[in-house]
């Protein structure tokens, strides 16, 4: 019934782990959970195992294979037996010893039964020291046996070459390998000394200085201590006087003061570290040593009141060394801790003495004296021999050939002024201008080049900061100020509307809304009494005055007719017009110098509706 009872059936774990290691516990309960008995064997069953012998169950057992054999060498490779000992040497010529202790280290190798001893070396001893007895193996009588491991031990003699040593002690290999092979060891014994060594260790005699300060103390308190501190001498209220770095060192061994000079790099003084040697410094004098000449005065503590001590040299202080005023505003760390652990002083701040530099001075620019550009006038205070001045390359490259022409009147109160006609030329590459008058006939007035390229200043701007004309200025009803004079800006052609219509950026809108209203104007139908234009219209006059001067100009010209035959040509309906595409390839065909300023302000009064030239007025130009 108890068999079906259980409901486990699995066995105890016998395995388990503590601080990492592997332990074997004994189950305690069987299969099903039954307790298990610590010993179910009664006394007797014990009694008869222990004393059943297994040779009557199992038969006499088999003989072990013997071990393998292993050289000494190998087995007892760099394994040596090391023993402390020592032995007595007498010393017949000595006052103050009669006997020598010497200590020395015996060593047994096992690999081949050699011994040697060493004495290690003693610094300063005056005794060859090192090896005495080298690696050998070593004759224990007469009869020719040698000394074996089996032989040594722990507070015995032994003989080696007539000298006697005393073992007293092993290493701890020593001590365990002999205990191994059943040697029982002697109990150690302590190592003897050599009284004359061990007198040499005694202290020196003490002997007590009568005087009340001992410079000999002070030496070997205060040898290699040295306070430092960084000093200024301020000579500038002199005349060719300035101001000097120095290093005083004061040293604690003698009490006595030197002062090194510091050198900067480029500083033009010759490199001698030394302002005053290292000496003792009076501070106050007798009296007669004041009056006394001091080149032949041997300054001794007869003449001295009082000497400059540590006490005297403060941060913070000035002081007075030989009639030059030092004042100290640092030291080094040592120094203050120095002065905290004497005299108490916990805090040495240092004093900011480093030179103010002046603030620069401003450069400017002397007035422009009215010749050239102001930028390359500026070049001439900046370098011995100028340079250009530096341009906008990019500008230059984006903007090449690109020129803005416009149509200007002079306003002036002169009357013969007042049909005078301008072509402003603005060259967007340079900022710049040049101006040209179209010769009118009859007119009493020299036509050509009025103004040759240059940057037009605004009339209100400065003479330092100059404001140049830019596109934005030149607009439909723009009055532009050249030098004096008023220009008012009448018609533009049609590349500058282009211009501004891509570029509104530039502009205001005024300007924008003056030249829509100008184009307003052109695309206007033409009026029927644009044919019958009379003399008396001033754009009549002006066509006249500009193709007199084109056929001035271009005297040499040739193929002349042949450029009214190829504009006729083209002209099938005999209307007097071409469109502009065959206009330029005409001119083109026939090198027609239409880049010419002359040529193009012709070509812009020739231009009629959309994309149309009257070749007609044109070519009277190239004719006779």
């Amino acid at each position: 019934g108890k068999l079906f009872d259980k409901t486990a059936f699995h066995r105890s774990q016998t395995l388990g782990y503590r601080n990492g290691y592997a332990i074997v516990r004994r189950p305690t309960v069987g299969i099903g959970g039954d307790r298990l008995q610590v010993n179910q064997l009664s006394q007797a069953e014990l009694d008869e195992l222990a004393n059943k012998a297994p040779i009557l169950t199992y038969g006499e057992p088999k003989q072990a294979p013997p071990a393998d054999f292993i050289p000494a060498h190998v087995a007892f490779d760099k394994k040596v037996l090391k023993f402390d000992a020592y032995f007595q040497e007498d010393v017949p010529i000595s006052t103050e010893e009669q006997y020598r202790i010497r200590q020395v280290n015996i060593y047994y190798y096992l690999e081949d039964d050699s011994m040697s001893v060493i004495e290690p070396v003693v610094e300063n001893s005056g005794i060859p020291q090192g090896k005495l007895i080298r690696r050998q193996r070593l004759a224990k009588n007469d009869v020719g046996d040698h000394y074996h491991w089996k032989d040594l031990n722990r507070g015995i003699n032994i003989t080696i070459y007539g000298k006697t040593f005393r073992i007293v002690d092993c290493d701890q290999f020593t001590q365990i390998f002999l205990e191994s092979q059943g040697i029982e060891l002697n109990p150690p014994e302590k190592m003897a000394l050599d009284p004359y060594t061990e007198l040499r260790k005694r202290p020196l005699r003490k002997y007590v200085t009568p005087s009340n300060f001992d410079q000999l103390k002070q030496f070997l308190t205060f040898d290699k201590q040295v306070l430092r501190f960084y000093a200024i001498w301020d000579d500038r209220d002199s005349m060719f006087g300035e101001c000097r770095a120095y290093i005083i060192h004061y040293y604690l061994m003698d009490d006595t003061v030197e002062i090194r000079e510091v050198h900067e790099r480029n500083d033009g003084r010759d490199p001698f570290p030394l302002l005053m040697n290292r000496q003792r410094m009076p501070k106050v004098l007798v009296e007669n040593a004041k009056n006394f000449p001091q080149c032949v005065l041997e300054i001794s503590d007869h003449e001295v009141l009082e000497w400059f001590t540590a006490k005297d040299f403060i941060v913070g202080k000035p002081l007075t060394i030989l009639g030059r005023t030092f004042f100290i505003y640092d030291c080094d760390p040592f120094t203050r801790q120095y002065y905290k652990e004497k005299f108490g002083i916990a805090d040495l701040p240092p004093v900011d003495v480093s030179k103010q530099e002046p603030p620069p001075v401003k450069q400017e620019l002397p007035p422009y004296n009215g010749y050239g550009l102001v930028e390359d006038s500026a070049q001439n205070c900046f370098a011995l021999i100028p340079k250009a001045p530096k341009k906008d390359v990019i500008k230059m490259l984006v903007n090449d050939n690109k020129v803005l022409r416009y149509l200007a009147a002079l306003e002036s109160p002169i009357p013969e002024d007042k049909n005078r006609r301008f072509i402003f030329s603005y060259f967007l590459a340079t900022d710049m201008i040049s101006i040209f008058e179209p010769p009118v006939r009859n007119s009493g007035i020299i036509g050509g080049k009025y103004l040759g390229r240059t940057r037009v200043v605004k009339p209100h701007s400065s003479v330092d900061n100059p404001i140049y004309y830019s596109p934005g200025d030149f607009f439909i009803g723009a009055v532009i100020e050249v030098f004096g004079h008023r220009f008012v800006i009448l018609d533009t052609d049609e590349y500058v509307l282009k211009y501004m219509e891509s570029n509104p950026a530039q502009y205001s809108p005024e300007a924008l809304s003056s030249v829509q209203s100008l184009i307003q104007k052109r695309e206007a139908p033409a009026s029927k009494l644009e044919n019958k234009q009379t003399e008396e219209d001033p754009g009549v006059q002006e066509l006249e005055a500009l193709i007199d001067a084109i056929q001035k100009q271009l005297k040499d010209y040739s193929c002349k007719d042949n450029i009214r035959e190829a504009f006729q040509t083209c002209d099938k309906e005999a209307s007097g017009y071409v469109d502009r595409e065959t206009f330029f390839k005409i001119c083109e065909s026939f090198n027609v110098p239409i880049d010419d300023s002359l040529v193009k302000e012709l070509i812009r009064i020739c231009s009629h509706g959309e994309g149309k030239i009257n070749y007609y007025n044109f070519v009277r130009a190239f004719s006779n």
